[in-house]
């Protein structure tokens, strides 16, 4: 039976969308040898306060920072949906439109890793995708932590794993992020200085466009 290429997807506010998000997607589709990595803007986060700005906005970004960039897109799913971003519903309409043989991968940080015995139905996720959590290079995990027999049980070392079965393991990857935050470009723009460099040319127009963030 042929391998089928894992769906690999970030979720995330994007609050707004910045280079240092790209870059990590990017990183993350040459190390998978994946077509693309998929960015899904939060609609109605739960975990965490109302963003800077409306999901309509938030996506409008996204889909402008990845217009060039073929290795990258976007998923409108959880703006669209007539619910709150839940991790576990995103993942079942996700496996309901790829079918049950596709792999799915779920990248997240590993604060946010170590943080999923607070999420909704959280115990699901590996019925429906694979977990990678992203961590700094030199990263030592906590044994004992909460999740230390949870990423025991099911973590693998190798990316193959990824690619024969749709779902149900965990590989930590060590990964330098760019030292951008979504905050810091928020702040800035409040301040009505730039942070041009911080994320796309195109981004940072559409900003001023909408004025968003407090821009002035």
């Amino acid at each position: 039976m042929p391998l089928t290429e894992p769906f690999v997807f970030m979720g995330g506010t994007f609050d707004p969308v910045h280079n240092g998000h790209l870059r990590t997607a990017l990183e993350l589709q040459q190390w998978l040898n994946v077509s693309q990595v998929t960015l899904i803007p939060t609609g109605e986060p739960v975990h965490r306060l109302a963003p800077g700005c409306s999901a309509k906005h938030r996506l409008a970004m996204v889909e402008l920072a990845v217009a060039d960039a073929a290795s990258l897109c976007v998923d409108a799913r959880e703006v669209e949906a007539a619910t709150p971003s839940y991790s576990a519903l995103t993942l079942a309409s996700l496996r309901q439109s790829l079918g049950p043989d596709r792999p799915i991968c779920m990248v997240m940080g590993m604060d946010a890793y170590l943080g999923l015995p607070g999420w909704k139905d959280w115990d699901t996720f590996l019925s429906l995708c694979h977990i990678i959590a992203v961590a700094r290079p030199g990263y030592t995990y906590p044994s004992a932590d909460a999740m230390d027999d949870f990423t025991r049980r099911y973590r693998v070392e190798s990316t193959e794993e990824l690619w024969q079965r749709p779902c149900g393991a965990v590989m930590i990857h060590e990964l330098t992020p760019l030292g951008i935050s979504a905050t810091q470009i928020r702040e800035l723009v409040a301040q009505g200085r730039s942070p041009r460099y911080l994320l796309p040319d195109q981004v940072w127009e559409y900003i001023k466009q909408h004025r968003l963030y407090g821009y002035k």
